[in-house]
């Protein structure tokens, strides 16, 4: 199901910052820019992904509304245990993300927030977050939390990201946590509900990541990053995204026969499921055809695969309320 191989780079290191001469001394870096910059290094649009596969699955674990308050503090410990994560990963990275073009404009590459004041706000945002939820929501959901900031920042980070094609399958699993986290802040406990949805994430990641590395895979490969698209051809990539996509539209219909989501949650899935596949052996047929540049259209799947699991988790929240 996934390409074997490990590739062991070495990637040259160069302090934050020095990309086009774009750093800035401390007297240039004005309080609003630097306030927007501190906001970056918690990369919000990743976390918005992350709040929308944890908030419906509190109330398909509620079977209904579930306790608002428990919601918003459940949201606030999730966004600032990913903003905690976020961050250390731009720290760890700072070198790489100098040398790539889709990131040179990060907060340490320019220079308005500083390596040690990077690291501080990190290990802050993971201690606010993990006691937040402890002594608000449930120290499962804490330790849940705390894991999968851990995991992202070490396992992926620091050891998967740049020996390995395989770094967004295992590194996936981060983000497959909030999931789990969703359905325990709710019960303080686990059932096979949130382990369903967790794999569907963990099968959803790799083909939602990799038609992204296609499109940038320069980026990777000038910095030594051995994203799948980086040593394989498009050909493998793509034979790989159908793979992972007819498992992780399988997996997503389990639910139902166990009895945790009615009509609703199944036509959705097997309508959006469906419309996924098709872009999939699209996109194969493309690579198969040679076809590159634009005309290879790799990002149609991967705007896709944003709607879906959208698309997907609403209707998780939206079940219960018509069973």
């Amino acid at each position: 199901m996934s390409l074997s191989g490990v590739c062991v780079t070495a990637v040259e290191s160069r302090p934050a910052g020095v990309l086009g001469g774009a750093s800035q001394s401390p007297v240039h870096r004005p309080f609003g820019a630097r306030v927007k910059a501190f906001v970056a290094l918690t990369k919000p649009r990743i976390i918005e992904l992350l709040l929308i596969t944890t908030v419906p699955v509190m109330f398909l674990a509620q079977q209904g509304v579930p306790d608002l308050k428990l919601v918003l503090l459940t949201c606030i410990g999730g966004y600032l245990s990913a903003g905690g994560a976020n961050a250390l990963n731009m720290y760890i990275d700072r070198d790489i993300d100098a040398l790539m073009d889709r990131t040179s404009q990060r907060p340490l590459v320019t220079g308005m927030v500083s390596p040690r004041e990077c690291l501080a706000f990190g290990i802050t945002l993971a201690v606010i977050s993990t006691l937040l939820f402890g002594f608000t929501v449930n120290w499962l959901s804490a330790w849940l939390s705390l894991g999968a900031l851990l995991f992202y920042v070490v396992v992926y980070t620091m050891i998967l990201k740049r020996r390995t094609s395989q770094n967004i399958v295992w590194g996936g699993i981060a983000g497959c946590l909030p999931v789990l986290i969703g359905w325990s802040s709710v019960t303080n406990s686990m059932s096979w509900a949130p382990v369903i949805l967790f794999l569907v994430m963990f099968f959803w990641t790799p083909p939602h990541y990799w038609p992204l590395s296609m499109k940038v895979k320069e980026d990777y490969a000038r910095a030594g990053v051995p994203m799948l698209p980086v040593i394989a051809s498009n050909k493998v990539v793509a034979r790989q995204i159908v793979i992972y996509s007819w498992v992780m539209v399988a997996v997503s219909l389990m639910l139902t026969p166990l009895g945790y989501t009615g009509w609703f949650y199944t036509a959705v899935a097997l309508a959006a499921g469906g419309f996924w596949l098709w872009e999939a052996h699209a996109l194969q047929n493309r690579a198969k055809a040679e076809v590159t540049g634009a005309k290879l259209k790799e990002m149609r799947l991967f705007h896709w695969s944003i709607t879906y699991v959208s698309i997907l988790f609403v209707a998780v929240a939206v079940d219960p309320f018509l069973r």
